[in-house]
């Protein structure tokens, strides 16, 4: 393994390098807890890294795999997510599992599918409408970007999520 060159572009190699810079330009963000959880997804990633390298993925442990599917899938819908079709059957078939191991291993850590992509969702809109170099674009646009096809519908998840609505947000600017 060392010596060879390692393509970062795709496959196991690019999820852990993308989470290693997720980690680094968010470790402002994170509570001291966090610290301990977030080794030890590294190490997950890094072992399933190396096993995919040597393709010994079946001598990881059952958790191992799990969490390094789970950090996979997150890069996944990361990447898809102004896909308006990015839904859970879309999702599994991806990663050659069933819906109903992919609705399992959100639920084990708490969230669902369709509330984590929602939540993503409300996030990059939030953080295009703070972007003054949007200010021009309409906020049914900014929404329609990330897959938010009914205006009202987007106005009302946004509001419950973040207080305001879209528009008053936008005008007071990053409202938290």
């Amino acid at each position: 393994m060392f010596g060879i060159p390692v393509s970062t572009d795709h496959g196991m190699s690019a999820v852990l390098v993308t989470y290693v810079k997720e980690l680094v330009r968010h470790a402002g963000a994170f509570r001291a807890g966090d610290s301990a959880r977030l080794a030890m997804v590294a190490l997950d990633l890094v072992a399933a890294w190396c096993a995919h390298e040597l393709d010994a993925t079946g001598e990881l442990s059952p958790e191992t795999r799990h969490r390094a599917l789970f950090v996979h899938i997150q890069d996944f819908i990361e990447r898809n997510l102004a896909d308006r079709t990015l839904a859970p059957d879309t999702i599994a078939a991806a990663h050659y599992i069933s819906t109903r191991h992919l609705h399992h291993l959100f639920q084990q850590q708490g969230v669902t599918v369709v509330g984590s992509i929602r939540q993503r969702r409300l996030e990059r809109c939030r953080r295009d409408l703070a972007d003054p170099r949007l200010a021009g674009r309409p906020i049914h646009a900014i929404a329609a970007r990330w897959a938010f096809a009914d205006k009202a519908h987007f106005s009302r998840l946004f509001r419950a999520r973040y207080g305001v609505p879209p528009s008053h947000y936008r005008r007071r600017g990053s409202v938290r």
